[in-house]
């Protein structure tokens, strides 16, 4: 992904790394070493005088295998499980700063399905999606006083779940005790939505994810939330990929360029039951220079440290990607990118400009990936038997589907490097838009969706981030409401035009009717860049 590129272009001198090792994150602490002279990789030959030659066939057998990724336990049919359970895992909901105060947002995790909210108190709510009574959506109901309404027949309910209105019932009848919802316990913790899915398992706050550098001082972050139309384990796979950024995102930014194609070098240095870790670069830097993590169930990062040689002040950069299972086919994405040290000219750009250039990021790969999603699904075959895995670029995504042969039999389906699990529930369709998105929709113009703009489709940029996103939803409608305003005075002032006689009238206004209409041209670009997905050159009609 694109979002490898500050990370992998950096220049550092100097480097020192190293995690948090609280009891309370169980992460290892690591200080970099310089590491060992790189090792050539020694040609297999046989020898004339022991040994015959070795065929056409034996030759390019070894040299595929020094190609291509493998391992001993692979090859002697081995295979190691472990003890999982992907209930008792904390997943990313949403970010903070976009969670709505006033309607109930509908999210899912693998094919759970979920409603979020903020009561009268402030406090964060989260349930099972449906009413008790005849399973209407709770998502594409209201609060009213604190409280979430289902709108089929007006049921409200409370605090942990419990019923406190039904409309119909007798004055003198009491609501049913199973009248109830069923909870989902949620913590918010450094600007992110947690959400614990086991309803039979006392949350575990250890297991919730703790970013050291997101709590440095003065360490600043732009975090992006999107949702994408392919399955989760094939975003992780895309965005634990340096190798593919300068061709996908050739020229996305003056950082990505497909001469710049090259073989990279990855070192593991920690395998677990929850994930891995290690180092990787160019094959040609005298040291590997980016940290890469995975840990269980969804949490990639990209961490890289810079000394300052002139002043000896350390800066920390993490690319954070936070990628939650939303349904067969789907998943949402939280992006978070921060450091200590900021280039002052991004001062002078916009937030929503970086977020749509995000959005840009994800629509050059989309393609790819939802196609390989439907081959995976189609030819129902583990990973090693369709991937052709290079060592000189796909050592993580080997080492994310091994991690998945390990657990995946605890996951509701998965994909793994040598096994696989098929979904047994069905895929949920959305036949219509829900709740937050159905809201939004509805009160544009286009009135639920039948316009490009706001159709609910997860293939539209609107779609994938906008309504998510509170700041660009806000920039959208300023510009809007900009583009309406400039248009009504610049035909104000043509009319002038033609009507006044004075020709220094006439050259004013017709002057001030070009600079609206420029203006609201102006904002007319910049709704496109927040809502009009990028479409390669080479593809345009």
């Amino acid at each position: 992904m694109a979002l490898f590129r500050p990370l992998l272009l950096s220049p550092t001198p100097k480097l020192l790394f190293s995690h948090n090792t609280s009891q309370s994150h169980p992460l290892i602490k690591l200080r970099l070493k310089p590491l060992p002279p790189k090792r050539s990789h020694a040609k297999c030959g046989a020898l004339a005088d022991t040994k015959p030659a070795p065929s056409l066939d034996e030759k390019e057998e070894g040299e595929d295998h020094n190609v291509l990724l493998g391992s001993e336990e692979e090859r002697r049919g081995e295979r190691n499980v472990v003890d999982y359970d992907w209930t008792e895992e904390w997943y990313p909901l949403y970010l903070t700063k976009d969670v709505p105060e006033d309607a109930p947002l509908g999210l899912t995790v693998f094919h759970k399905q979920l409603v979020l909210y903020r009561d009268g108190f402030g406090e964060l709510r989260c349930y099972e999606d449906r009413c008790p009574h005849r399973l209407a959506k709770l998502s594409e109901g209201q609060l009213i006083d604190g409280r979430l309404e289902c709108l089929y027949h007006g049921w409200q309910f409370e605090g942990e779940g419990k019923c406190v209105k039904i409309p119909q019932l007798p004055v003198n009848a009491k609501i049913p005790r199973s009248a109830c919802l069923k909870p989902y316990e949620v913590r918010d913790s450094q600007g992110v939505i947690w959400v614990w899915m086991s309803q039979k398992t006392p949350p575990n706050p250890n297991k919730i994810p703790w970013f050291e550098n997101f709590a440095r001082p003065g360490f600043t972050d732009i975090s992006t939330i999107h949702e994408l139309p392919y399955d989760h384990s094939i975003l992780l796979e895309n965005l634990m990929d340096p190798a593919h950024v300068p061709i996908s995102h050739d020229r996305t930014d003056w950082t990505a360029k497909r001469e710049h194609a090259q073989p990279l070098a990855f070192e593991v240095t920690e395998r677990t039951d929850r994930g891995f870790a290690g180092w990787w670069g160019r094959v040609n830097d005298k040291s590997l220079l980016n940290f890469l993590r995975f840990e269980a169930p969804c949490v990639l990062q990209n961490n890289r440290e810079i000394v300052d040689e002139k002043t000896g002040e350390t800066h920390y950069f993490t690319g954070l990607f936070l990628c939650r299972p939303s349904g067969q086919g789907k998943s949402m994405l939280i992006v978070r990118f921060g450091n200590t040290k900021r280039s002052p000219l991004i001062k002078l750009f916009p937030k929503w400009y970086f977020h749509q250039n995000a959005c840009k990021v994800f629509e050059q790969d989309m393609g790819f990936l939802s196609s390989q999603n439907e081959i995976l699904m189609k030819e129902k075959v583990p990973t090693k038997e369709l991937y052709l895995n290079l060592r000189s670029s796909d050592t993580w995504v080997v080492e994310y589907r091994k991690w998945m042969d390990k657990v995946g039999h605890g996951m509701p389906y998965h994909f793994g490097h040598g096994t696989i699990l098929l979904p047994q529930e069905p895929a949920v369709v959305e036949h219509a838009p829900a709740g937050l998105v159905a809201g939004i929709s509805a009160s544009y113009p286009a009135k639920g969706g039948v316009g490009t703009m706001y159709a609910p489709n997860l293939a539209n940029r609107y779609f994938r981030h906008v309504i998510h996103c509170k700041g660009c939803r806000t920039v959208v409608k300023a510009f809007e409401t900009w583009k309406k305003g400039l248009s009504a005075v610049a035909v104000v002032f043509a009319a002038l035009a033609i009507l006044v006689s004075g020709r220094q009238w006439k050259a004013l206004l017709l002057v001030s009717a070009s600079l609206c209409s420029g203006g609201a041209y102006a904002c007319s670009t910049a709704i496109a860049l927040n809502t009009t997905n990028f479409i390669r050159t080479h593809r345009r009609l």
